[in-house]
């Protein structure tokens, strides 16, 4: 752990001193390395136990994958970005990617500490990275605005969550996940108790975010550059994610007042998702919108607490950040064009640029779970577990699942087919780097069909 922690570290002293010609260059270079190192890690998803750097950090099963893809953004952060930023003065530049490592250094704290108190501090510390980076860089006029309603929506659904740590630790008397196991379950009696295990939820629900809770999410991602959506969409939902899979395990299970509501509003919310992406005109709210049924999906499984449910979260989870984030890249190079993201202004471009036309199918058939990728095994785990749960929960995962096909098929035919717009006859061609990005993003998904038990974990 420490030998990732400490180099993401001093990455942030060497972007500061190395020559600004060799930026960018080193920067992604060092970042790769730190990747590799964290490969190690998967030699500790195929145990149930918890492997220690210090008593306060440690990884398991459900933390390993999400810190390897931390680990694995990062440099394909700063590949996106180097173009977009290239006509920033050069301490801005240094800044920018001083935020991205930071928030890299934020997000290893989070997924790796075993300590509750210490995950709410650094589960928020993420807020300031993200929010200077969608504030300061963003390219339209609305991004203080989504500022705004990203910083004051997660704010309001965590300061509950203090409270009920707070609380939990008055009960226990530890905010140790590894002692928190053995503690017996708190049993829900009065109000005041269902209020604290909802204030333990909240929080969580918002950063997925639950349909109802996710107006943020859209704007942020809007307004945000490239690097800020890969991150938004890859990795801070799934810290909700996350979160809830750690807190599940000291609630009381499954309480049926409070967990039913939930987990209709989540399965309901990846219907209504898919119907508004089939109205959206604007190609990065749809990828944004799309999102949010993915990880009603990932919240409904959490929520029924079962072996396959968690299992197939942690699935769909790494399978959703790889393909989403590369159907941000995509759409940023479409942007850096059209300087345009409404589908009618950016159709037609399997004629001029027939190569990236192949990276798009690719990653909207992975975007609809087509077999074998790990995006259906994932999804048919999630479906089979609510199935077995309740089985008239089948008509909204079969419905939202028709509808993520539908509107991926239409992003698809709007983006790349039809007549090519007369104002993007003279675009400029691929570049390699837009090439590499994005089989940095496809080619991991196809390497986890061979071997899958990487990130579905020791349930079995």
């Amino acid at each position: 752990m420490l030998m990732v922690i400490v180099p993401s570290i001093l990455l942030i002293l060497t972007i500061w001193v190395i020559p600004f010609r060799q930026l960018w260059s080193m920067s992604l270079t060092y970042s790769v390395m730190i990747f590799m190192i964290s490969l190690k890690w998967f030699c500790n998803t195929m145990d149930a136990c918890w492997y220690f750097a210090t008593p306060y950090l440690a990884t398991d099963w459900i933390s390993t994958p999400l810190l390897i893809l931390t680990c694995w953004l990062l440099p394909l952060m700063i590949l996106a970005s180097q173009h977009h930023m290239a006509s920033e003065p050069e301490n801005r530049q240094r800044m920018y990617i001083t935020l991205l490592v930071s928030l890299q250094v934020l997000l290893l704290l989070s997924f790796s500490t075993t300590d509750l108190m210490m995950f709410y501090v650094m589960f928020e510390a993420t807020l300031i990275p993200t929010l200077i980076i969608i504030t300061r860089w963003g390219s339209q006029e609305e991004r203080l605005k989504a500022g705004a309603y990203f910083l004051f929506y997660t704010l309001m659904g965590s300061l509950p969550l203090l409270v009920a740590i707070l609380a939990l630790l008055y009960k226990t008397g530890t905010l140790s996940l590894l002692t928190l196991r053995f503690v017996p379950p708190i049993p829900l009696e009065s109000y005041t108790d269902k209020m604290w295990w909802a204030g333990c939820l909240i929080a969580f629900l918002v950063k997925m975010p639950l349909y109802g809770v996710h107006l943020w999410l859209p704007k942020a991602h809007v307004e945000a550059p490239v690097a800020g959506s890969m991150i938004l969409a890859a990795i801070l939902l799934k810290l909700g994610g996350y979160g809830m899979m750690r807190i599940t395990m000291v609630l009381q299970p499954l309480n049926p007042e409070l967990t039913y509501p939930l987990i209709i509003i989540a399965l309901w919310g990846v219907v209504m998702t898919g119907a508004i992406c089939l109205r959206q005109g604007d190609l990065k709210a749809l990828i944004a919108y799309s999102s949010v049924g993915h990880m009603g999906l990932v919240a409904a499984g959490i929520l029924i607490q079962t072996p396959w449910g968690f299992s197939g979260a942690i699935v769909l989870m790494i399978a959703h950040g790889l393909t989403s984030s590369a159907l941000f890249c995509l759409a940023n190079t479409s942007y850096e064009r059209t300087h345009s993201r409404m589908l009618l202004l950016t159709r037609g471009f399997q004629v001029a640029l027939p190569m990236m036309t192949t990276w798009w199918f690719l990653a909207v058939l992975a975007n609809i779970a087509l077999p074998p990728l790990p995006n259906l095994l994932g999804e048919l785990m999630i479906i089979s577990s609510l199935y077995t749960w309740a089985p008239e929960t089948i008509i909204l995962t079969g419905a939202g699942t028709l509808f993520t096909v539908a509107y991926s098929m239409y992003m698809f035919m709007k983006t790349q087919r039809g007549p090519l717009p007369k104002h993007t006859i003279a675009v400029d061609p691929p570049h390699t780097r837009e090439h590499l990005l994005m089989a940095l993003h496809l080619f991991p998904i196809i390497l986890l069909i061979l071997k899958p038990e990487l990130i579905w974990g020791s349930v079995y």
